[in-house]
């Protein structure tokens, strides 16, 4: 009965640690900001047809991501949001016709230095208080979240240089994060993706995703200030470090 409802290439056990999964990366994601995207695309990666990934991955975040707005959105930043959003509009469309074709292992690294940067470098003047370079960062995020799937760390370095504290910056980063998620999956629905074949296996995590942010959220309210910003420096600089990896591994693959 179970196995009538999942795509044929998803096993019930592994549906199973699909969700679970879901709950657990959404608790990450709800009590530091980031981390649980990630996480959550590199599980699906070891189960899931290659083609059936990023598409997925898009609607389950965009559930999780637009729950944990709605839980926290007392503390949403909307001017930012709106900048940001603005800006991934017009990267999500560019990025459909021409950031497919970029090399994947350069522009992860690439992707990994900016994150670093954001971290730990100097801050060019007017990066916190521009909202050109708002728009700037979710029209380029907006374009990388079709190759990536999970372009988290990047919106949260560039949220991070706001200077927000961590009730907003895990807010205004849910909500900006809902807005690139659904661009991707209306753009990958018009590309032709079949979504209704997954349909409750998306609903499941989608609803285990929810629980985890009710858990991570009321983990976060206990957090101190300073714990939960060493939190997010720690995870960006390690995401950031995997990346790179996984970028000069894809490199040394083609020499």
């Amino acid at each position: 009965m179970i196995e009538a409802l999942l795509p044929t290439d998803v096993s019930v056990g592994f549906a199973s640690v699909l969700a679970i999964a879901s709950f657990f990366t959404s608790a990450l994601t709800a009590a530091f900001g980031i981390g649980g995207g990630v996480a959550l695309l590199a599980i699906m990666a070891t189960g899931m047809p290659v083609a059936t990934v990023i598409p997925v991955h898009g609607v389950v975040q965009f559930g999780s991501n637009a729950g944990r707005a709605a839980v926290q959105r007392a503390h949403i930043d909307w001017v930012l949001t709106a900048w940001f959003c603005g800006g991934g509009l017009i990267g999500a469309l560019v990025g459909a016709v021409t950031v497919t074709n970029l090399p994947d292992g350069p522009m992860k690294i690439a992707i990994a230095a900016f994150i670093l940067f954001m971290v730990w470098g100097p801050k060019p003047r007017g990066l916190g208080s521009s909202n050109l370079a708002m728009a700037a960062g979710g029209a380029l995020g907006g374009a990388l979240t079709m190759f990536f799937g999970a372009t988290g760390p990047f919106t949260a370095a560039f949220l991070r240089a706001r200077g927000l504290d961590r009730l907003a910056q895990v807010a205004t980063f849910s909500t900006c994060m809902s807005v690139q998620h659904v661009l991707k999956v209306v753009i990958f629905g018009m590309l032709g993706f079949a979504f209704a074949d997954w349909i409750p296996l998306m609903a499941v995590m989608i609803a285990t995703g929810f629980l985890g942010t009710l858990a991570g959220t009321a983990v976060l309210k206990r957090l101190p200030e300073k714990a939960f910003m060493i939190g997010l420096t720690l995870l960006l600089t390690a995401m950031a470090l995997l990346l790179a990896w996984q970028g000069m591994q894809l490199i040394a693959r083609h020499v």
